[in-house]
C-alpha cells in the first residue's frame, strides 16, 4: 500500500520551518504501515534529544522541560549553537578568566602608577574645564594615596608588613615622587591631602637596610623646604605643608639648612598670624626646630644670639597676643634650661634689657605666664656672676619682687617649684647695691 504523498505546498512550508528551527524534522501526516510508524517515533525521539529545540512548536517546549540541563549545554559560535561537555566548557572559561586576570599590584607598581598620575595632575589640572563630574584619573590618584597609607600604617584588620613598607619607601624616594606630591597637593581633595600628609610623615621614619633614605633624599633636595615653608602663607594648605615640614626637620641636615637660612626669621610672623590654627601649627614647628637637634641648635644660637633674642623678645615675649606670649615664654625656658645651651643662657641672663622684660612678665595677670616667667627669672638671680646693673635692678625692686613671689603658687602642689622660689627669695634678700664700673 502506498503512502499519501505530502503536497508540494506543505513540503515547502515544512522546509521553511526546518530552516528556521535548525533541527525541526519533517514528518508525514500519518503513517501508512508499522515501518513508517516506527520511523516516525524514531524521528520524534531525535527531536526530543536534539541539540536545539524549536521555539515555535509546543512539542519542542515540552521536550526542553523534560530534558536534563546537560543535554542543552553548549557554546554559541558563529556557526550556531554547538553542544559540548559542560565540565570541559566550564574549565575552559575559568582558564580564560585566569589568563586575563590582572595580577595584584606590588608596592613598587603602586608608587609608579601614583607618580604617573601625579604627573598627569601637574600637567593637566590647570587646563581641565570646570565640571561637576570628577576626573577618573584624579579619583584613581586618591585611591592610590589611600592605599599607600594603608600599606604604611596598616588598618584594623592587618598590621603593616615590613617588606612592603621598605619596597614602597625605596621606590618613593628613587625618583621625585615626594616633589610631585608636594607640588600637586593643592590639586587634591581635602581627604586626599590628609592621606598624603600622613604618607609623607610615615616615610620620614621608614628605614631601608637600617638607613633613613628620606634623609639622603632631602639632603639632595633641600629646596623642597623652601616650597613647604611658603605653604604657611596659604590658608588652605598651611596645616598640610606645616605638618610635612615639621616631619622633614626630624632630619638634622634639614633642620640645619632651615636654621641657617632666612626661613627661620619668618616664624616670628607666622606665629602671630590671625588664623589661630595656623599660628599654633607654626609655633609647634618653631619649637621642634629649636629643641630637637641640640648640637645644631646650640651652634645656631651661638652664632646668631644677638639678632635672634632681640627679635624673640620684641616680637614674641612682648606681643599683644596672650597666646603668643605664653607659648614664647615656655619655649624660652626650654631653650635656656637645656644644658647644651649653657653658654647662650649665661649671656642671656647677663642682659639688663632681658631682665626687665622678664620682670614685666612676672606681673602678668595670667598665672600660667607668671609661672613660666619665674623659671626664666630664677636664672638671672641664680647667676653667680651677675653684672652690677643686674644686681642693682634686683635690689631697687626688692620689696615688690619679694611680695610678688611670695604670693606666686602653681595650681597644683609642686615641691620643686617651692624649693626654687625659696632659694630665689633668699638670694634677692641678701643682695646689696653695687657700684657700676
Amino acid at each position: 500500500m502506498s503512502c499519501n504523498p505530502v503536497s508540494r505546498e506543505g513540503t515547502k512550508h515544512q522546509i521553511g520551518e526546518k530552516k528556521a528551527s535548525f533541527s525541526l524534522y519533517l514528518f508525514p501526516a500519518r503513517s501508512c504501515n508499522a515501518k513508517n510508524r516506527a520511523r516516525g517515533k524514531e524521528e520524534e525521539e531525535r527531536v526530543r534529544i536534539g541539540s536545539c529545540v524549536s521555539t515555535r512548536g509546543g512539542a519542542g517546549r515540552d521536550a526542553s522541560k523534560r530534558l536534563p540541563s546537560q543535554h542543552l549545554s553548549g557554546s554559541l559560535t558563529s556557526s550556531g549553537y554547538v553542544a559540548g561537555d559542560p565540565s570541559d566548557q566550564q574549565s575552559d572559561v575559568v582558564g580564560k578568566k585566569g589568563l586575563f586576570k590582572s595580577k595584584p599590584r606590588t608596592p613598587v607598581d603602586l608608587v609608579r602608577q601614583t607618580r604617573d598620575l601625579l604627573l598627569y595632575s601637574h600637567r593637566s589640572i590647570s587646563s581641565l574645564p570646570d565640571s561637576s563630574k570628577p576626573d577618573e584619573k584624579m579619583v584613581e590618584l586618591s585611591r592610590n594615596i589611600r592605599e599607600m597609607k594603608f600599606i604604611l600604617y596598616g588598618n584594623s584588620e592587618a598590621e603593616p608588613v615590613a617588606e612592603a613598607c621598605a619596597q614602597l619607601t625605596q621606590e618613593f624616594f628613587r625618583e621625585d615622587t615626594l616633589r610631585l606630591l608636594i607640588t600637586c597637593l593643592p590639586n587634591l581633595t581635602l581627604e586626599t591631602r590628609k592621606d598624603a600628609t600622613q604618607v609623607v610623615a610615615n616615610l620620614q621614619r621608614q628605614q631601608v637596610n637600617y638607613k633613613l633614605i628620606a634623609s639622603d633624599y632631602l639632603e639632595a633636595n633641600l629646596d623642597l623646604m623652601d616650597v613647604l615653608i611658603q605653604g604657611f602663607e596659604n590658608i588652605d594648605m598651611a596645616l598640610h605643608y606645616g605638618s610635612m615640614f615639621r616631619e622633614c626637620i626630624r632630619h638634622q641636615i634639614v633642620a640645619k639648612y632651615v636654621l641657617e637660612s632666612e626661613h627661620v626669621k619668618k616664624f616670628f610672623d607666622y606665629i602671630q598670624l590671625a588664623n589661630f590654627d595656623i599660628a599654633a601649627d607654626a609655633a609647634a614647628t618653631f619649637k621642634e626646630l629649636l629643641t630637637r637637634h641640640k648640637s645644631t641648635v646650640a651652634e645656631f644660637l651661638t652664632k646668631n644670639e644677638d639678632w635672634f633674642f632681640a627679635d624673640y623678645n620684641s616680637k614674641l615675649l612682648e606681643s599683644v597676643n596672650y597666646v603668643t606670649r605664653r607659648q614664647a615664654i615656655k619655649l624660652l625656658g626650654d631653650i635656656l634650661l637645656d644644658r647644651s645651651n649653657s653658654a647662650v643662657m649665661t649671656k642671656y641672663v647677663s642682659s639688663m634689657d632681658y631682665l626687665m622684660i622678664l620682670m614685666n612678665l612676672l606681673r602678668e595677670s595670667s598665672k600660667s605666664i607668671q609661672i613660666e616667667a619665674f623659671h626664666v627669672f630664677k636664672l638671672f638671680v641664680a647667676n653667680q656672676n651677675k653684672p652690677a646693673e643686674i644686681v642693682n635692678i634686683l635690689v631697687t625692686n626688692r620689696s615688690k619682687l619679694l611680695r610678688l613671689l611670695a604670693d606666686l603658687k602653681p595650681d597644683k602642689d609642686d615641691e620643686r617649684f617651692e624649693a626654687d622660689k625659696s632659694q630665689v627669695l633668699r638670694e634677692i634678700s641678701s643682695l646689696e647695691m653695687q657700684d657700676l664700673a
